[in-house]
């Protein structure tokens, strides 16, 4: 059964007449009568009973109009839904980050998009940390955070805030002695990381491999509460920005100390496709991105 003549259906009935359903339609009261005629010829029954005053609808004609506007809705709803994604507002934001840590942040953040844009929906994509750009570039997430540019012409590259690693350490370590850690202060000491490859560790990447230093001992904790633990019971050091530790209620045995007399300093970026600048939602994941993580 063609649109048409649900919409004729509708027509008739919410106007009462065929004239005035003529002039909604567009079509003469003529053409309009015809194609009643047609259709109730096709459908082996009337759909509407001819009265003077008023049209009304068969048992039959009811149930057509109500699975008619049904259809309708379904259709508006289906065109608004495309214009959504032709103009950028609604979508799935992929998200990635090159280290474990960085997810500590991100879950109240997404809550909160969840909040303000329900028509966007962010997934975490675990699977891809540790190599989110080469995911980007295959169009398996869309968004990855990360604290060294890419080299790719390809991508687009937003610095969006500074934050500072720490030593996170018990009272009774002797490194709670010193001012801030050197280089050499790790050649004795069990560091606990999120996991391997040491690459994606800042601490060692930025400050142990240039030093050419390797920790006594390495062992790779994912779980942040785990690593705390061992911190606490005083079984080894872990490096980690404050503001990963927010959400956990640390105990007073712990110490933090910098990393180098300047401290250990890094930038992130966002970094996403630049065929992608232009959709509106993936403008509102940045700006807010950039509202709650430059104030960390």
């Amino acid at each position: 059964m063609e649109i048409k003549y649900f919409r004729l259906i509708k027509t008739i009935e919410e106007e009462g007449s065929i004239a005035n359903s003529a002039d909604k339609l567009f079509l003469t009261q003529s053409a309009l009568s015809h194609q009643l005629r047609e259709l109730e010829e096709r459908l082996g029954f009337k759909v509407f009973y001819r009265k003077r005053n008023k049209w009304q609808l068969t048992e039959e004609g009811a149930e057509l109009y109500k699975l008619g506007n049904s259809i309708l809705d379904s259709i508006e709803q289906g065109f608004h839904n495309i214009e959504q994604l032709r103009t950028g507002s609604v979508g799935t934001i992929k998200v990635s980050t090159e280290c474990y840590s960085f997810y500590q942040g991100l879950s109240s953040f997404i809550q909160k998009m969840g909040l303000l844009y329900p028509e966007i929906e962010v997934d975490l994509i675990l699977e891809a940390t540790h190599q989110p750009i080469s995911k980007i570039l295959s169009n398996e997430i869309d968004i990855a955070i990360v604290s060294q540019k890419p080299m790719n012409k390809g991508l687009s590259i937003i610095d969006v805030y500074e934050d500072e690693i720490f030593a996170v350490i018990h009272k009774e370590n002797p490194l709670l002695r010193v001012e801030f850690l050197e280089a050499n202060d790790f050649s004795d000491i069990h560091l606990i990381i999120h996991s391997f490859p040491l690459e994606t560790v800042s601490v060692y990447n930025q400050f142990l491999k240039p030093n050419r230093i390797t920790p006594l001992k390495i062992s790779a904790i994912p779980l942040t509460e785990v690593a705390l633990e061992m911190v606490v019971a005083n079984m080894g050091v872990m490096c980690m920005p404050k503001w990963a530790l927010k959400s956990f209620k640390l105990p007073e045995c712990l110490a933090f100390r910098r990393i180098s007399q300047n401290g250990l300093k890094r930038t992130h970026y966002l970094v996403f496709r630049t065929s992608d600048k232009d959709k509106k939602y993936i403008n509102d994941f940045i700006s807010n991105f950039e509202e709650d993580f430059s104030k960390s």
